[in-house]
């Protein structure tokens, strides 16, 4: 048996043809590849052997053959595999393999391997079909490339066999197609009646059972679908047979119910229609013939069970048929053939197909097609009023997916062209039939007592309205009515506008806005408008042409009737019925009035000359005219339509328009009509205020179309004007909006949004879709409001020189903080009632998610309700610390709170709807990217929260995780589909890389990153969400792994973002690219603090370690070097630190960073395990080699190959700008503190709003008046943009350089720590390591960079590292290389010293890097040769080296002067040893000795002055500095300078030695005592060898030293007992001074 196509080939081929749908495949061989690969499949189609008892015998014996190999199965899988069998009716061993390959997805999704199966079979075979779909639809577009366009024709041919086979196999092929829709028609009808009856015998019904049967409705319904549009690509492609056609009738006779299925072969049907009805597609007249006698006779002789269904197709093939009567026939076509007769025929068929609902039944398809929106009133009520009882699709039909809508709209469309151009006799016969009908109904003669308007046939607005929903949305193919005066289009629009009906006044409105859409058509359409004449104003003709002219006057006409009118003896308008005398003229003219309404705000919305010529018209007030219109009287609907008006006329608002809109919606909102005032209760205060919120607002917040228009009104007005600059320094309305008679603001605005509608309204409209709109825009209004208030203008305000109260265009920014919308909407998200709507609107069914369209209400509705949370949680701490404090400073005592004061932050109401956490987890899994990008955000916040981040109360003796957040998802049971929600998100996928960050895949992928970083390194020292999602069970404070879980079998998250961080790339074609590089560096950020954190160390090391992660990584790193291009651009390039090139170098040396941490923390560990092997094999691969499990040796970049990062040099950064605009602006504000990252880099975002600032400062001075002095200016700020976004990219790249640096230098010194070498191996291990390194740190030393101190640690651990007495130094192997190699470390590190203005932290390790190597030289048994002239050296390097290394021996700062001492004692002990008195000579001349032996004299004083913990410190640098004065004194003309220096006059003046040794000394710390005689011994020692080595005839010295013997006799005796142990004193204290 051949086995079926790989699941997922067809996936990869799938997502390559909606790749090159979309413009973004970059592999067109690749795809064309696939496409070969599969053609055999295409041909099968949906082929599939069905279950039968062979096979089932096979399966039930226990063995079975599957793709050539042998399976023994035990019972449980059979049972699963016959339940598949039957489910599907398909062949046991078929459904065996199916079982068979879902066990991983069955584990992975937590679900049984029947459910996975019967997925995997669906899916299979939609990607088949949607792929064959696209494929067609690509041969047959002619906008694809030719070269692509005529390989996937060829494919076509190929796989329907008329390439090289009969030209009647594409008619086979159709009819496969066609049996295959009629399967999948009994299909679901099975599935229906098999659950109907499972229902009604009472039988339970499992979770899985409704799974199954749910998608398998679901999955067929969308197969069919494809199917449809497939059929009609065959079709349109010529492939087909009229047979075909005749097939398709008869089965389209049989259809009973008219649903979506049904629908879903309404394309094929006008397809067929169009081929072989009309002679413009090579259609055949005998043949048409046949189909026109079986179309239209067979209407009444095979009556079809859908007669509306019947009367369509006819009309469709009528329009076609008639072309044929439009062509010249030769004699013989048309011989005997009465053409007049035919065609009135014809015409009586059409119109006895339009009483039996032809339009109807095309009206209804074409406008349930679409999703219904829901907040198009005129458009919806118009509809309905057409369609009346006609029977309407159920309601699944909106969910018809977009492609099959395209192509029922462009075969419609084919249809609506026909019908003009080959009938237009009978649309002159519809207009006139229908005029004269309605003016006998209005007229009086009525042909029955009951007949009204409703009674009247109204086709041809039907007809226009088709052809609305057919062009709406649809530029390229409205434009064919514009593109041609002279076209039948064109005409037909003159045509129809001429001589309306109130109701098809309406009609032809919302034909000419479906048809405008766009800048272009809506300008054409205000041409058109003002093209077809102006009319008198006094009283309107309905014989004109429908023009400006005439709907200015009559919406006139109607607000001066509204107006002037009484209110009191008007009622609201309906449609139908006898009208009032003083009402409107015809019981359609609300309707008439809305669909006005409809067309100007689609016009003026997107044609700006349009909405420029409205704003200028001399006659027509249009604010005053809209917001007569929608006066609290008239109908909602119309109400609504007048403020849509209104908005359409703000698009691209100005500060100017919105100021003069809110003014005019104040005065009208607190100026109600009188008489509805006068309804108010008696004794009622009547106020301006209490008018606007009892009056008008009541009024507005008791219909959906008005509460919904008012919202969204609101929502644009508060929006951000189109001549803002993005500082959102300025109210968006007058900001003394309403001060005569309220507070100024629109805080009652905000109250009636939130107070009326949101908390009191929402909840008590029926229709859910109302619902979710009206919620969705109060949601909007909120997020707009939050979104434009600038907290920067807070920060800078305090911080900045800038005067920001004058920079911004608020009067002051108290003012700004307390009247900008943010506040009170901020206010109502802490009020309860509000809270509990936002959380109800956030939380809905995950199914219906699932399966909604990405810009459905439901989808909308939800994102702005977490958009909002996302922007709470963000601002609180700036409403809660800076503005609330501020209004209540400023409050007047009018303003009605509306928080709940005991809640104390965002988290608070979090914590009392746990279950919406839930939610939040499952969204970023429905396939929706924008829901799950912001869900990821908010959960990030919600995560990092130590607020919600508690244990958790368990119920019922529930053992539960150690924090809430897991707890209520381990109560719901959801944690495992969670997990494999984000395990899916994290899957690696070649594609992706294609399209870069624009990748669906990628943005999740980061973002899923991003939330386990932060949530990780925000709560280190508790389990918290992110561990469960990884896979690691939370148990009070400490976190383990089931046993028997995803990571105990490595399928967990977490192995997900090893294997991801293993496999993806850093970039592609040479590049290292940011995007691609940033998933491994945030990936290796989560893995990194999973290692380095106590929770999960053990356990993320132990699973790196049972992966090789280490070796792995090693073994994909590659060397980068100058010439490698970092998005596009290297390192020396110019331009590169201002560009994201330098981001992607800092993340690529940050990932080394991650890596080398990792080797440093598993070297540590295999040393301390004692793992011999393990360590053996992790030090191979740090020096270049690794070793594979099977003893093969591969090599790889080694830890010296490493150091790569530091062979950048970057092009210096722009000097700061200076000019006098700026210079008074102190950037130092926008400094980030604090962050380790970036260090003090100044945040772009603060920058550039600071300068923003201080250019609206200029501004307002005056002194950008003159244009070039703005320019000036503009560019000056610009620079500065630059210059601190390249100050930034460099700050970041230093730091991450730096601690990847010291990353390195820890591996390397424990590499060559524990490396199992011999002295020599060791020592030449090290100085191999010098020779890489010492030439880096003379850079870094002369540029006084951190990476030097970070080198000249490393070095100074290396030669710490070297045995001096070993074999590699010797200089029978290779003695000379290593005292060059030695030799060149002191010289570098003695010219770094030299450096100026040098780091002091770097000459400390600099000093002790050279007191090293002089200790080495001069050690007992080093060979003479390698004691170079090291005096000669020094002096070389110049009389400032001295000096510098002086200063810091006497004035440096902690363990430096002690180091720099040391340094000068062994320079010292090198020149006594060379017989050079350099040394000497050159601390005389800059006066150190003096100073080393003025400190003696000190040393009291400073002992007592210091603390005690700083006493050690003190001691062992007079140490160093007595040793110092040692070994000067031990050469004769040292002595002399010592002597020289005063040291017996400063050692009498220090008192060390005067003490009473009768009294004894006062120490009770035997510690203290016997550091105190080391010090006396250290000054005694300088003494005696002064004395020793100036020599017996040198009297002076000798007898200075007698005389120190006498002053100090008695305590120099007391030491001398001590030390013989003579006296009590001794017996009770004795302590070894030596």
């Amino acid at each position: 048996m051949e086995a079926p196509v790989e699941l997922e080939s067809l996936r990869a081929l799938h997502q390559d043809l909606i790749a090159l749908e979309d413009g973004q495949l970059r592999n067109i061989d690749r795809l064309c590849d696939e496409l070969r690969s599969h053609v055999e499949a295409f041909r099968k189609l949906l082929d599939k052997p069905t279950k039968n008892n062979a096979s089932r015998t096979k399966l039930n014996s226990g063995t079975i053959q599957i793709d050539g190999g042998e399976y023994v199965v035990n019972k449980e899988f059979q049972e699963s595999t016959i339940e598949l069998a039957d489910a599907i009716d398909l062949d046991e061993i078929e459904a065996a393999r199916f079982i068979l390959n879902a066990q991983d997805d069955a584990e992975l999704l937590g679900r049984s391997s029947t459910l996975s199966a019967v997925v995997a079979f669906h899916e299979r075979r939609q990607f088949l079909l949607e792929s064959l779909r696209m494929l067609m639809r690509n041969a047959e577009d002619p906008e694809c490339k030719e070269y692509l366009r005529r390989e996937q024709l060829h494919l076509v041919s190929d796989i329907l066999e008329v390439k090289d086979g009969p030209a009647r196999n594409g008619s086979l092929y159709t009819r496969k197609c066609l049996n295959a829709m009629v399967d999948i028609e009994r299909w679901i009808n099975a599935l229906a009646e098999r659950y109907q009856g499972t229902l009604a015998l009472g039988q339970p019904t499992s979770p899985e059972y409704e799974d199954v049967m749910r998608f398998q409705q679901s999955s067929l319904a969308q197969q069919h679908e494809s199917l449809g549009a497939i059929l009609t690509y065959l079709v349109k492609g010529g492939y087909t047979a009229v047979d075909d056609f005749f097939k398709l009738l008869d089965h389209l006779s049989t259809i009973e119910r008219w649903n979506i299925i049904t629908a879903h072969l309404v394309p094929a049907t006008l397809a067929f229609t169009s081929q072989f009805g009309s002679p413009d597609n090579g259609g055949n007249p005998q043949e048409a013939r046949i189909l026109h006698k079986k179309i239209i006779d067979g209407k009444e002789s095979s009556p079809w069970a859908l007669r509306n269904l019947q009367a369509a197709v006819t009309t469709w093939w009528l329009s076609e048929y008639s072309g044929w009567q439009l062509e010249q026939h030769s004699e013989s076509s048309a011989r005997h053939v009465d053409l007049d007769a035919e065609a009135r025929k014809r015409s009586h068929a059409f119109f006895q197909a339009l009483r039996d609902g032809a339009f109807h039944c095309t009206l209804s398809l074409c406008s349930q097609v679409y999703p219904d929106d829901g907040c198009d009133p005129a458009r919806n009520g118009l509809t309905q009023y057409l369609l009346r009882d006609t029977l309407l699709l159920s309601a699944e039909a909106a969910g018809i997916s977009f492609f099959l809508r395209d192509v029922l709209m462009e075969q419609v469309e084919s249809f609506i062209n026909a019908f003009i151009t080959n009938m237009p006799d009978t649309l002159r016969q519809f207009q006139s039939d229908e005029d004269e009908q309605r003016k006998k109904i209005l007229g009086g003669i009525q042909p029955t007592p009951r007949s009204t308007l409703y009674d009247q046939d109204l086709h041809l607005e039907r007809f226009l309205v088709i052809i609305a929903y057919t062009f709406d949305n649809r530029i390229e193919a409205a434009e064919s009515f514009w593109a041609d005066p002279d076209s039948n289009l064109y005409g037909f629009l003159q045509w129809a506008s001429r001589r309306q009906s109130t109701p098809r006044v309406g009609a032809f409105c919302e034909m000419l806005r479906a048809i405008s859409r766009g800048e272009e058509c809506a300008t054409a359409a205000h041409q058109f408008l003002l093209d077809q004449g102006n009319v008198s104003s006094a009283r309107i003709r309905r014989s004109t042409s429908l023009n400006w002219g005439l709907i200015l006057n009559e919406l006139t006409l109607y607000a001066t009737k509204i107006r002037d009118s009484p209110t009191s003896t008007r009622t609201p308008v309906r449609y139908g019925g006898k009208p009032h005398p003083s009402d409107i003229d015809e019981p359609e003219s609300a309707l008439m009035l809305e669909c006005y309404l409809r067309l100007m705000t689609h016009i003026c919305g997107e044609s700006s000359v349009a909405r420029s010529w409205l704003w200028a018209h001399e006659k027509f007030q249009v604010l005053e005219v809209m917001f007569t219109l929608a006066d609290l009287s008239v109908p909602p609907r119309l109400q609504a339509c007048a403020f849509a008006m209104v908005r359409a006329m703000l698009t691209n608002k100005t500060l100017e328009a919105g100021s003069m809109v809110w003014a005019t919606v104040d005065h009208w909102a607190s100026n109600p009509n009188p008489l509805m005032v006068a309804a108010l209760k008696p004794g009622k205060s009547i106020t301006p205020m209490t008018c606007m919120d009892e009056v008008t607002f009541d009024s507005l917040s008791k219909t959906f179309d008005q509460a919904n228009e008012s919202i969204a009104l609101l929502q644009t007005l508060v929006s951000p004007s189109a001549d803002e600059v993005g500082l959102h320094d300025a109210l968006p309305f007058p900001e003394q909006l309403g001060a005569a008679y309220r507070m100024s603001g629109i805080e009652p605005y905000i109250d009636f949004a939130f107070g009326k509608i949101f908390v009191s309204k929402t909840s008590l409209i029926e229709d859910p879709l109302q619902s979710r709109i009206l919620i969705s825009n109060i949601l909007g209004l909120a997020t707009t409001c939050l979104a434009t208030f600038n907290e920067n203008l807070v920060i800078l305000a305090n911080r900045s020189t800038v005067s920001v109260d004058a920079a911004i265009e608020t009067s002051s920014l108290a003012a700004y903080a307390r009247l900008h919308p943010f506040s009170r909407v901020m206010e109502w998200m802490f009020n309860d009632r509000v809270v509990n709507a936002v959380f109800a609107a956030a939380s809905q069914d995950i199914d219906e998610l699932a399966s909604a369209l990405p810009g459905s209400p439901i989808i909308v509705m939800v994102l702005r309700a977490i958009e909002i949370m996302n922007r709470i949680m963000d601002l609180q701490s700036t409403y809660f610390e800076i503005v609330r404090p501020l209004i209540k400073l400023e409050a007047t005592g009018h303003r009605q709170p509306v928080l709940n004061p005991t809640l104390a932050s965002f988290e608070d109401s979090v914590a009392t709807h746990l279950d919406f956490v839930v939610n939040l987890s499952l969204y970023s899994g429905i396939g929706n990217q924008g829901l799950a990008l912001s869900s990821l955000k908010l959960l990030e916040k919600f995560s990092s929260s130590r607020r919600l981040n508690v244990p958790p109360i368990p119920a019922s003796r529930q053992q539960l995780s150690g924090n809430r957040l897991v707890g209520v998802l381990e109560q719901h049971g959801d944690l495992e589909r969670v997990r494999a929600s984000f395990i899916i998100a994290m899957q690696y996928d070649d594609r992706e890389l294609e399209l870069g960050p624009a990748a669906p895949g990628w943005t999740v992928k980061s973002v899923v990153l991003d939330f386990l970083g932060h949530s990780l390194s925000s709560l280190p020292d508790r389990p918290n969400l992110a561990h469960a999602i990884l896979g690691f069970k939370g148990t009070g404070t400490t976190l383990t792994v089931e046993s028997d879980g995803a990571f105990a079998k490595r399928t967990s998250l977490f192995h997900s973002i090893v294997q991801l961080v293993a496999q993806y790339p850093d970039g592609q074609e040479n590049s290292i690219e940011l995007w691609s590089s940033s998933i491994r560096q945030k990936a290796m950020r989560v893995l990194s603090i999973l290692r380095a954190s106590p929770l999960t160390s053990v356990l993320t090391m132990g699973e790196l370690r049972a992966v090789d992660f280490l070796f792995a990584m090693f073994l994909r790193q590659s060397v980068i070097t100058p010439e490698t291009l970092f998005d596009g651009l290297v390192p020396r390039d110019e331009h590169f630190l201002q560009t994201d090139s330098a981001l992607a170098l800092a993340q690529y040396i940050d990932q080394r960073s991650f890596l080398l941490e990792y080797a440093s923390s598993e070297l540590r560990l295999v040393a301390t395990e004692g793992a011999p092997t393990l360590k053996a094999r992790v030090l191979s691969t740090l020096f270049g080699s690794t070793t594979m499990l099977d003893g093969a040796q591969i090599p790889n970049v080694s830890i010296f190959d490493l150091l790569d990062f530091l062979a950048f040099e970057f092009s210096s950064p722009a000097l700061s700008p200076m000019t006098n605009m700026f210079d008074s602006v102190d950037f130092t504000i926008t400094l980030e503190p604090g962050n380790d990252a970036d260090g003090e880099a100044a945040q772009p975002q603060l920058v550039e709003q600071l300068l923003a600032l201080r250019l609206n400062e200029l501004r307002k001075s005056g002194y950008l008046d003159d244009s070039h002095e703005q320019e000036k200016a503009l560019a000056d700020a610009e620079g500065h943009v630059i210059f601190y976004k390249t100050q930034k990219n460099l700050r970041t790249l230093e730091n991450n350089r730096s601690q990847t640096l010291k990353t390195w230098s820890n591996l390397l010194t424990l590499a060559i720590g524990h490396c199992d070498l011999d002295a020599d191996g060791r020592a030449a291990l090290i100085l191999q390591a010098l020779q890489i390194v010492i030439p880096k740190l003379e850079r870094y030393a002369a540029e006084s960079s951190p990476e030097a101190v970070i080198l000249g640690k490393l070095v100074q651990a290396l030669l710490f590292q070297i045995d001096s007495k070993s074999l590699a130094l010797d200089r029978s192997n290779g003695a000379d290389m290593a005292d060059d190699r030695l030799f060149n470390v002191f010289r570098t590190s003695l010219n770094a010293i030299n450096v100026p203005d040098g780091d002091v932290n770097l000459r400390e390790v600099l000093y002790n890097i050279c007191f090293r190597y002089l200790t080495a030289i001069t050690e007992p048994g080093s060979s003479a040769s390698r004691q170079r002239n090291i005096t000669q050296t020094v002096a070389i390097s110049g009389k400032r080296t001295i000096g510098i290394i002086g200063d810091d021996a006497y004035g440096g700062s902690g363990t430096c002067r002690a180091s720099a001492v040391l340094f000068l004692d062994a320079l010292a002990a090198t020149a006594k040893a060379e017989k050079s008195n350099y040394m000497v000579d050159s601390l005389a001349r800059t006066n150190f000795i003096v100073v080393l032996v003025e400190a003696i004299r000190d040393i009291p004083t400073e002992l007592r002055d210091s603390e005690a913990s700083e006493i050690p410190l003190l001691l062992a640098y007079y140490d160093s500095k007595l040793a110092l004065l040692l070994t000067l004194s031990q050469t004769r003309y040292g002595a002399t300078q010592v002597m020289n220096a005063g040291l017996f006059q400063m050692v009498r003046e220090s008192g060390l030695f005067s003490v009473d040794p009768d009294l004894g000394i006062s120490i009770d710390n035997p510690d203290a005592l016997a550091k105190y005689y080391k010090l006396l011994l250290s000054v005694v020692r300088v003494m005696a060898s002064v004395v020793m080595s100036r020599g017996p005839q040198n009297q002076q010295t000798i007898n200075q030293a007698k005389l120190f013997l006498s002053e100090n006799r008695s305590l120099v005796v007391a030491i001398f007992k001590r030390q013989a142990r003579i006296g009590a004193a001794a017996e009770s204290s004795m302590v070894d001074v030596e």
